[in-house]
């Protein structure tokens, strides 16, 4: 076969690869679920391993020619059972929601009950919306933060529980601030006779770290993303027990998905190695000292910021008390012509729709990647500060654009 590089095979293609990798490098990209992996990680995914088909698990395939998958395959279950303390590891899901669906296949019938919080309060679609598949084969019922502050509310979870009588609790969260008390939670499970699931897909880089408390041995499934704050190969992982492993394995596959996308399962080793350093242990406790002094900066600006703070790697603002005719996205859109990259959110108590909420949610995982600091990222929430108050006015859009660049310079992405 003819060997050929992109550019010569899909100018049109690589015109758009080409771009969006200098669009990354020119932008500030603030979305909590988003990050920036190494040029190892890219190498890997993008490895031969895409041509290779491997059905089955290491040692149990159902196709030949397996030997290096079967390589790669337990070189990332042996680093992530040393990152989490898991005594189990499946990294074959191809996302975080089918590492979800994988769970509720091992744990649950069609119709049986799931108790997991409000998207609109911080949850995510997988833990039951109604558009989602788990919303269509389950019944589910939602707990939410306290109104007043923010945080999420125990006592309520566990009298909606005894209310409800769920057969899985759904811990971890897309937009929430604050660390989870997975053992709170654990307490309103036992007591409801319920599994729980921990989705820590924001949160998997943080628990691995050390930086937040981790649900490994404390949930019975605890589920994450690979591709957040722990910067590894895109896709999903589960963590359970022995007394459940070859149920979780036989629900990823055959029972969810067919066979795993190799080159991302070599992405996920190779970021799993990195993540073993003590580098990255002092880069997650940065993404949370960033995301803590992010925070501090709306908040002396007298914006309201949900819960008061953060604990982790996000922040989530709600307008209405400042900006109460200023939409999200008003100023998803402002910000993003002027180089900086969030989005539009729900807040607890929304009055406005999900396609135009009342809120905003900015991540500080992808900016600790390029270097930043407190006193750099303070200086980005000015300048969103700038434009959240005026988020029509060229000019000042002009102004936060030109400094956007500078930053950009400074902290080059892949150099």
């Amino acid at each position: 076969m003819e060997q050929s590089h992109i550019r010569d095979v899909d100018p049109d293609a690589a015109d758009a690869l080409s771009s969006e990798r200098q669009r990354q490098e020119d932008t500030l990209a603030m979305i909590a679920s988003e990050n920036h992996v190494s040029e190892a990680v890219l190498e890997a995914q993008g490895s031969a391993l895409t041509n290779k088909y491997a059905e089955g698990y290491p040692g149990e395939r159902y196709y030949a020619g397996c030997e290096y998958a079967d390589e790669i395959e337990s070189l990332a279950i042996e680093r992530a059972e040393e990152l989490w303390g898991a005594e189990h590891v499946n990294v074959q899901p191809h996302s975080g929601t089918q590492a979800n669906m994988a769970v509720y296949l091992t744990a649950l019938d069609p119709g049986d009950k799931i108790l997991s919080l409000d998207l609109t309060h911080g949850g995510h679609l997988s833990h039951g919306h109604p558009a989602n598949f788990t919303g269509q084969t389950y019944t589910v019922e939602q707990y939410e933060v306290d109104p007043e502050t923010g945080y999420i509310d125990y006592e309520g979870l566990k009298a909606k529980a005894d209310e409800f009588n769920p057969d899985i609790i759904v811990s971890g969260y897309s937009a929430y601030p604050r660390e989870v008390e997975f053992e709170r939670i654990q307490e309103a499970a036992d007591l409801a006779d319920a599994y729980h699931l921990a989705d820590i897909a924001h949160i998997t880089g943080l628990v691995a770290a050390g930086v937040h408390t981790s649900p490994v041995g404390v949930a019975d499934f605890v589920t994450g993303s690979t591709h957040k704050t722990i910067r590894a190969g895109r896709g999903g992982i589960i963590m359970c027990d022995e007394e459940h492993a070859d149920d979780i394995d036989n629900s990823v596959f055959p029972g969810a998905q067919g066979g795993p996308l190799m080159h991302n399962i070599a992405g996920k080793a190779v970021g799993f190695k990195e993540a073993l350093s003590d580098d990255f242990e002092a880069y997650a406790e940065q993404t949370v000292k960033n995301a803590e002094a992010l925070a501090e900066t709306f908040t002396d600006a007298g914006l309201s910021v949900v819960s008061g703070g953060t604990d982790n790697h996000l922040v989530l603002v709600d307008l209405r008390p400042s900006h109460p005719e200023t939409t999200g996205k008003e100023v998803e859109a402002a910000l993003e012509s002027a180089g900086i990259i969030m989005n539009a959110n729900t807040v607890p108590g929304e009055t406005r729709s999900a396609f135009n909420p009342s809120g905003i949610r900015v991540g500080t995982p992808a900016l600790t990647t390029r270097g930043f600091t407190e006193s750099t990222v303070r200086e980005v929430g000015e300048l969103m500060i700038e434009l959240i108050d005026n988020p029509t006015d060229d000019e000042a859009i002009a102004a936060a654009s030109d400094r956007v660049d500078t930053l950009t310079d400074e902290y080059p992405l892949y150099g």
